[in-house]
């Protein structure tokens, strides 16, 4: 028990620097891509510090549910990374703790962490975006700092464009200046020329203040009026003088909106808020759709009123008019067909402006409704992201450990790629199922628990391999299966063993040579041409001689592997691979052989492909025949 102890201490000593490493170096890329997202809002609005750390610190919380499953997955692939690299894994293994029980400290730490983001996630993060929202809106209204440039027209300033020729620096003097006055209704804008100024602000930071002096002042007046008609003529206004202020509104002060109206938002409301939300939206769709659905039925049906009215004009009853008998059904189109062609015309004509204007107020009721159950997706996807969070960190977690284990590299390199590309996957998916969801094309819990319900899976089955030690990156093992699959030549690899215990007798090795070369032989004897059609389909070749014939090629090349000439095991390693193929002999039934050969479109593919198969292994059994040749020559050399 006390190994076991001193274990989990290691392995949480382990991972918990890595863990608080890689959070913070997640944390850090998010909040800069939240930063060049924003940015243009933010720069040249003379923000305090004080403000723009306010608004990263909540934008820090705000994506630590981007962060904290990222940071599990690459910390957890690290560490076990680290571990499988420097053969800490093998060791553990080699006396007796399996792989479960290495994870199992880090699996109850990694709980720990999915409950306290789930608390997080319905406590913590509601408040922290409802901030950084109100921040960042509010900064978004923020006037830009004046930083009037030499030579360019400046537009910052609301309603006015301003040019300045040259502007001195030690005492702020312009020179030159030239402005545009947009603000008014007209369509003429009024111009102001003047030789020098200066521009300040009042004492509230609530107006500009341009000191002009030697200009003039040239404007457009108002057109249309009873003077100006009968003059025939429009007016103008210039206006020279000497100096000259002009005050413009401009706000420069930052002002904080207020919280509430954000918190009303889906997103500063926590689990509890969220649900009452939605019942209440759910409560009013269902209210305005039933209304929607009586007035449909009320509506008159092929002019029959569906309601009773007293001779007032009054509804007598509010319940509907029972259908009426007949004793015959009517025919529509007969009594259509016997009206005049002016008459089918005003009829058609009416039916299809009646159907128009229904289906316009059809629609328009659906808009109100769309909005409403728009509202409630968006407040439902909320409540599921309240849980989603939580079981992503597990499942990055039973994806990177085994992952680690797996691969077993370490550093920042392979493990740093592979995370990357799996929260890309996880991104992707996780975003469609959200847009999905939004839109209505899916129901909610299908968008929302996508990404889930996908890597879900991937985390089992790599748990599962990583704890049964199995090549699930070998490229080799897959390069075989192919060649299996599409029976393709395979190749053997012998290396010279270090020791060797049983030693290759010579004597030995050219009786097993012999036996090999003369049972191909008869093989090929056996079958010295190409199969007929019929032949083919209703016997192949021999299974059980073939596995004889593979077992036993296999049984000389393990013997000859003992061997310590080169020369010799570079031979052996010709051998070929006699593979078991379905295509060698199809089925073991001569009734379902002659079915096929019966079925021609079935048959004959399978024949060329079988055929082409059966050649490659003639092929290949000629080559160990020559095979055996040579390796007895150098064997009777030796």
């Amino acid at each position: 028990m006390l190994k076991i102890k001193r274990l989990y201490v290691f392995m949480l000593k382990t991972f918990l620097p890595l863990f608080l490493m890689t959070f913070c170096i997640c944390l850090f890329i998010v909040i800069m891509q939240f930063l060049w997202k924003y940015i243009d809002e933010l720069v040249g609005k003379g923000l305090s510090v004080d403000l723009i750390a306010e608004l990263f610190f909540y934008a820090a919380l705000s994506m630590v549910p981007l962060a904290l499953p990222l940071s599990i997955l690459l910390a957890s692939l690290m560490t076990f990374g680290n571990l499988g690299e420097h053969f800490e894994l093998t060791a553990m293994k080699s006396s007796g703790i399996s792989l479960i029980k290495v994870m199992k400290p880090l699996t109850v730490l990694v709980a720990l962490v999915s409950v306290a983001a789930f608390f997080f996630q319905n406590d913590v993060l509601p408040q922290s975006q409802v901030k950084m929202w109100t921040l960042l809106f509010s900064m978004r209204q923020k006037s830009p700092t004046l930083d009037i440039p030499e030579g360019a027209i400046y537009s910052q300033i609301p309603g006015y464009n301003l040019y300045v020729k040259q502007k001195d620096p030690n005492s702020d003097k312009l020179y030159g200046i030239l402005i545009y006055d947009v603000s008014s209704s007209s369509i003429y804008p009024r111009i102001v020329v003047a030789d020098s100024g200066s521009l300040s602000m009042n004492d509230k930071k609530t107006h500009l203040i341009l000191s002009l002096e030697h200009g003039n002042w040239y404007e457009d007046l108002a057109t249309g009026t009873t003077m100006t008609n009968e003059l025939g003529n429009e007016m103008y206004r210039r206006e020279a003088f000497k100096f000259k202020e002009i005050i413009i509104p401009y706000n420069d002060n930052f002002t904080r909106m207020d919280d509430e109206t954000m918190r009303q938002q889906y997103i500063g409301k926590d689990i509890k808020e969220l649900r009452h939300t939605i019942d209440s939206v759910q409560a009013r769709v269902d209210s305005v759709g039933d209304m929607v659905a009586q007035e449909m039925r009320a509506l008159p049906t092929v002019g029959v009123p569906t309601t009773r009215f007293d001779n007032d004009g009054k509804r007598l009853k509010p319940e509907l008019v029972k259908p009426v008998s007949l004793s015959k059904p009517v025919n529509f189109d007969s009594l259509v067909a016997s009206m005049p062609e002016a008459s089918r015309r005003v009829l058609y004509s009416a039916a299809i402006s009646r159907l128009k204007m229904e289906k316009q107020t059809q629609e328009f009721k659906s808009y109100a409704m769309e909005d409403d159950n728009f509202v409630k997706r968006r407040h439902e996807i909320e409540l599921q992201k309240k849980f989603t969070l939580s079981l992503a960190c597990l499942i990055f977690f039973f994806i990177g450990a085994p992952l680690g284990a797996i691969i077993r590299k370490g550093g920042l390199g392979t493990p740093i790629v592979i995370s990357v590309l799996l929260f890309i996957v996880y991104y992707i998916i996780d975003n469609s199922g959200y847009k999905l969801a939004r839109d209505g094309r899916w129901q909610v819990w299908q968008g929302v628990w996508l990404s889930s319900a996908v890597l879900l899976p991937l985390g089992i089955f790599l748990t599962k391999k990583a704890v049964d030690d199995s090549a699930v990156f070998n490229a080799d093992a897959y390069r075989n299966f192919f060649r299996r699959l599409l029976g393709m030549h395979q190749t053997r690899h012998l290396t010279l063993k270090e020791v060797i215990i049983d030693e290759v007798d010579a004597a030995v090795a050219l009786d097993k040579i012999a036996a090999l070369r003369q049972h191909c032989l008869d093989f090929l004897a056996k079958y010295p041409g190409r199969q007929t059609y019929l032949e083919y389909l209703q016997q192949g070749y021999d299974k059980a001689t073939l596995r004889t014939l593979s077992a036993e090629i296999e049984s000389v090349v393990d013997y000859l592997s003992n061997s310590h000439n080169q020369l010799l095991l570079n031979k052996a390693m010709d051998f070929p691979i006699v593979r078991q193929l379905l295509t060698y002999h199809p089925t073991n039934y001569r009734a379902v052989g002659t079915a096929l050969a019966v079925v021609f479109p079935l048959g004959l593919p399978l024949y060329l492909v079988g055929t082409h198969h059966q050649s490659n292994l003639k092929k290949e059994l000629t080559t160990a025949v020559h095979v055996c040749d040579e390796i007895k020559g150098i064997l009777t050399a030796e």
